[in-house]
């Protein structure tokens, strides 16, 4: 008498490709999330945890609680932060009681304010030989970086006016402009990474209501960016403007 087939051992045969191809699923997973790690930008990787929702079903394994695969992405660019400007204090030895140079964080990334008493003579764009060195050590860490640099120029809200500099507005241009342009001839910064922008009086740290504050306020700041999303709505405010000018010209004519 022939026995009949046993259906359920040929079943557990082929049990083996349902976890293998589990595992593959999520190994893919874990290094499309490892990859979208490896950049700072916290833009792209929210568009990875939802591309990879449909993996994994939800995002909060991805993003929140201790069990989850990886930090936020707010952590890691705090991290980043952090180290940039532990790097900064090194190469220019500061340890807290320099009175020209500070360092602050926020939203844009880290800036090194250099107050103007060590950069300039009053009154003038032409950069001191006695800076220079401050500079060279900043570079040397600008110059490894990948982000995009700002350089900010400030004054308090003394009017001026001389033949080189008729206003707040020409100065803090002009100081920006040295500043970046010695960073990008002398240091090999890239020049597409680099740029400048004069505030004059109105973005000042402190009221320009003494001697001292003023004196805080007259500044260059280099801004090493690290959300580059930042300025990203600024740039498109900007273009759609000039476009709408361009737009109502043509209109006109």
């Amino acid at each position: 008498m022939k026995k009949k087939p046993q259906h359920g051992a040929h079943d557990n045969d082929e049990r083996w490709l349902l976890t293998y191809a589990d595992l593959i699923t999520l190994l893919l997973g874990l290094f499309v999330i490892l990859y979208a790690m490896s950049k700072i930008d916290a833009g792209k990787y929210a568009e990875i945890v939802n591309a990879m929702e449909g993996v994994f079903g939800s995002s909060k394994g991805l993003m929140g609680g201790s069990a989850g695969i990886v930090e936020p992405p707010v952590n890691a660019l705090q991290r980043e932060r952090e180290r940039i400007a532990d790097e900064i204090r090194t190469a220019l030895h500061l340890d807290g009681s320099h009175q020209m140079i500070s360092i602050s964080e926020n939203e844009r990334g880290i800036t090194v304010h250099i107050m103007e008493e060590m950069l300039f003579p009053s009154g003038s764009a032409d950069i001191k030989n006695t800076s220079l060195v401050t500079l060279d050590s900043l570079a040397t860490v600008l110059r490894l970086l990948p982000n995009d640099i700002r350089v900010e120029g400030h004054t308090d809200d003394v009017p001026i006016k001389n033949p080189t500099c008729p206003s707040n507005w020409h100065l803090s241009v002009a100081r920006a402009v040295n500043v970046g342009y010695y960073l990008i001839e002398r240091h090999g910064l890239m020049p597409s990474k680099v740029s400048v922008v004069g505030y004059a009086e109105y973005r000042p740290l402190v009221p320009n209501d003494s001697p001292e504050h003023r004196a805080q306020n007259r500044r260059v700041d280099i801004v090493i960016v690290t959300n580059t999303n930042h300025y990203t709505g600024s740039t498109n405010n900007q273009q759609a403007r000039s476009d709408a000018d361009s737009t109502g010209k043509e209109a006109h004519s």
